[in-house]
């Protein structure tokens, strides 16, 4: 059984051109030089969108928590006369700048091995990635109507082509496993765009509601995405661990996620549906998780980075649920301590394993990293762990510090043994 992440090129026909000779003969006729914008949108670069969207997204989140951090320290009171206000901005840098831009590169490049058509590449991927580059730009340019007006637009385009792009290649393939993909794009656009549309509009409230049903959306990608790929991964690289099939697990965890996040989306703007409720069932969709993670013998994947790392971060999606859900009955935590134990823990650290692993895979390399990706995942879950428990023990600045920090070095690692690998041509 192929690796469902294998890229396979599509079959393209040859062709070549010939030359008639002096006497009526032909031959081959020597290829024309390429002008410099062709050899450039002929870089290993811009191949597929893995390449420059880990690249960039690993970027974002670094620059965009030192920026935080500095505004938390009061070193830098501008980011308060920007189109977001800084909340909302640090949500957006890193659910939709870091994660969703994984995401979306993520799937982009997985469509063309699941369709056998081209996914994006070359001068359309190029524009795609200059859409995202001036939003993260004109975010940090003040707050203008010219400019808030120009950031919605660069976004809503950015996520057109996106979703634009997956739903084109999977519709015309019929690829009917993967159109929940498209819709899961479109909600986060409709969450990415109503972020902005609340706090422009000075709705706090309904910012912070929102950004929390996009970590829930995102939270039930990772449980897609892992559940489908981490028993596979497992299968090959450890053999020993005798991973046991869950199809009724398989089969009722997303519904259940579902149901627990329309329900607290909706009791923002309904009094039928109340936070317990949806509270409940985030316990028990996490808990479904543990239940279908407990089947993987995760213990025997400790050798092997690549799994742990996945194996740990499936872990901690499904102890973070418990812990937001628990947060809507008693205040034993802040939400948003809990709220960091996804994001950081489990979508955080999910994107580090699976971009360390498909940078090596779709670029013909061995999946066999670098050994200090083994610390930089085990720093991911050390930030996580922090986030968590400074704050109940009072220090909550040092919980921002530390983190912070710590994420900074594991994705810092990334960049520095991936960034070369991105840019070279595929192995054969």
């Amino acid at each position: 059984m192929p690796s469902p992440l294998t890229i396979k090129e599509p079959d393209e026909p040859k062709r070549t051109k010939m030359k008639l000779n002096a006497d009526g003969s032909l031959r081959p006729a020597e290829p024309e030089p390429l002008s410099k914008s062709r050899q450039l949108l002929r870089q290993p670069l811009l191949d597929l969108a893995f390449r420059p969207g880990f690249l960039l997204a690993s970027l974002a989140s670094i620059f965009s928590l030192t920026l935080w951090l500095l505004y938390l320290h009061g070193l830098l009171p501008q980011l308060q006369h920007n189109t977001l206000s800084p909340l909302a901005w640090h949500i957006h840098e890193m659910l939709f700048a870091f994660a969703a831009t994984v995401a979306v590169a993520f799937l982009l490049t997985a469509a063309q091995t699941w369709t056998n058509q081209r996914s994006l590449h070359g001068g359309g991927l190029l524009i795609f990635c200059l859409l995202w580059l001036s939003v993260q730009l004109l975010l940090l340019t003040g707050n203008s109507p010219t400019v808030v007006i120009a950031t919605i637009t660069a976004q809503t385009l950015w996520w057109s082509i996106a979703i634009g792009c997956l739903a084109r290649m999977v519709f015309k393939a019929r690829s009917r496993r993967n159109y929940q993909f498209v819709v899961i794009l479109f909600l986060m656009m409709a969450l990415n765009l109503g972020i902005f549309a609340a706090d422009i509009a000075g709705n706090y409230a309904l910012t912070i509601h929102l950004a929390i049903s996009a970590i829930l959306v995102f939270s039930l990608l990772a449980g897609i995405m892992g559940g489908r790929v981490i028993p596979f991964f497992t299968r090959r690289g450890a053999p020993e661990a005798a991973v046991t099939d869950t199809p009724r697990l398989n089969r009722l965890c997303p519904p259940v996620a579902v149901v627990a996040i329309v329900i607290y989306f909706a009791s923002y703007f309904t009094s039928y549906f109340s936070t317990a409720i949806s509270g409940s069932l985030l316990i028990v969709a996490g808990t479904l998780y543990l239940l279908q993670l407990s089947h993987w013998h995760s213990w025997a994947t400790r050798k092997v980075p690549l799994l742990w790392s996945l194996h740990a971060s499936y872990f901690a999606l499904g102890l973070g649920l418990i812990l937001v859900g628990v947060s809507t009955f008693k205040n034993y935590f802040p939400l948003a301590d809990a709220l960091h134990v996804i994001t950081i823990g489990a979508i955080g650290a999910m994107i580090l394993a699976m971009i360390a692993r498909v940078s090596l895979g779709h670029t013909g390399r061995p999946l066999q990293p670098h050994p200090v990706m083994a610390i930089a995942f085990a720093l991911t879950f050390l930030a996580a762990l922090l986030r968590f428990v400074l704050p109940q023990l009072g220090l909550p600045i040092l919980a921002w510090d530390i983190s912070a920090s710590l994420w900074g070095i594991a994705f810092g690692c990334f960049l520095w043994h991936y960034t070369p690998i991105l840019f070279k041509p595929r192995q054969s």
